[in-house]
């Protein structure tokens, strides 16, 4: 089911935040305080993620370690057990994570052997860690997704990445419209949907707007804005157009864009925002990535943990679906 929209910001609107100066960006930003409070309270929903399945991806995606583009530098290993995956499940429950994700390389898992690896991984995160579990494998089939859905996978994490607009410069290997499927698919059969893309690879305002509406065309239940981080050997390693104001507009535009959803930071946080991370809960996010990324490392998580805390904030607590 499809999250309901309430009253918005328009895309014109959301396009001149981006282009805010410094006394007009402190306004806003009181403004997206307010809507995260409103919606959100005093919790932050903690994220975290195991790279379940790391390299060797045939996919060209120009930003990423593990895509055909790269010259080395990740980690190449095939679908760890259930068992590594479950305990990385229960290391993320030890430092308040909410929710646990497993991710995947490749442009869509189809191996019955590791789907059901990770069925077994699913139904022991929900029923022995008591975590939300969520997946990212890729543009996977509607079958796989309503397997995962049966067994209690309570969100699909699939990004878009950019704007359609900017996306032949991203990737050639897969068209757009295989991401928007496979979020269709995944609301369509009552999952919920985190989605969202890079901000500061060389897009223009313009298509970071493009972005956003698309995200919220879609009907995604939480948003995911990462903010780039070149990696070298990769051919985006020069590309980067964000600086901190830039990553605090971004985040203050989704939230007035969608003022009903999460709006959660994920990767290159720390590189862009450096000592202003405890900005963004001001910019309207409601949720966190911790523990590092798949193939970059965050900071500790004892750091997030004490930024809440000198925020007055909290780590909202697991809302596990059992099947």
């Amino acid at each position: 089911m499809r999250p309901r929209v309430e009253k918005g910001c328009t895309p014109a609107e959301a396009r001149e935040i981006l282009d805010l100066g410094e006394k007009g960006l402190h306004e806003v930003l009181r403004e997206a305080g307010r809507l995260r409070t409103k919606r959100h309270g005093d919790e932050v929903e903690l994220c975290s993620i195991v790279n379940a399945r790391s390299g060797g991806c045939s996919q060209d995606c120009a930003f990423c370690a593990q895509s055909s583009r790269a010259a080395g530098g990740a980690p190449r290993y095939p679908l760890l057990a259930a068992d590594e995956i479950v305990d990385a499940a229960r290391t993320a429950q030890d430092v308040g994570a909410a929710r646990f994700s497993i991710v995947t390389s490749g442009k869509a898992m189809r191996a019955q052997a590791e789907i059901a690896v990770v069925e077994e991984a699913v139904r022991r995160i929900v029923g022995e860690v008591g975590l939300a579990a969520c997946a990212s494998l890729g543009c996977v089939d509607r079958d796989v997704l309503e397997r995962l859905k049966a067994i209690g996978l309570t969100r699909y994490h699939h990004n878009v990445e950019t704007g359609e607009s900017y996306w032949p410069a991203v990737c050639t290997t897969r068209p757009y419209e295989d991401s928007r499927r496979v979020v269709r698919d995944a609301l369509d059969i009552g999952l919920e949907v985190c989605s969202g893309g890079i901000l500061g690879m060389g897009e223009s305002l313009d298509q970071r707007v493009e972005l956003l509406v698309e995200i919220r065309d879609l009907g995604a239940h939480a948003v995911a804005l990462n903010f780039f981080n070149p990696i070298p050997g990769t051919p985006f390693e020069g590309a980067h157009n964000i600086d901190p104001p830039g990553c605090l507009k971004v985040a203050v535009a989704a939230r007035m864009l969608m003022p009903d959803r999460d709006i959660r930071v994920c990767g290159g946080r720390e590189k862009n925002l450096g000592d202003l991370q405890p900005l963004l809960f001001a910019a309207g996010v409601s949720g966190l990535m911790v523990g590092g990324y798949l193939t970059t490392p965050g900071r500790s998580v004892a750091e997030d943990l004490t930024m809440l805390r000198d925020l007055r904030l909290r780590p909202a607590p697991s809302r596990a679906r059992k099947a």
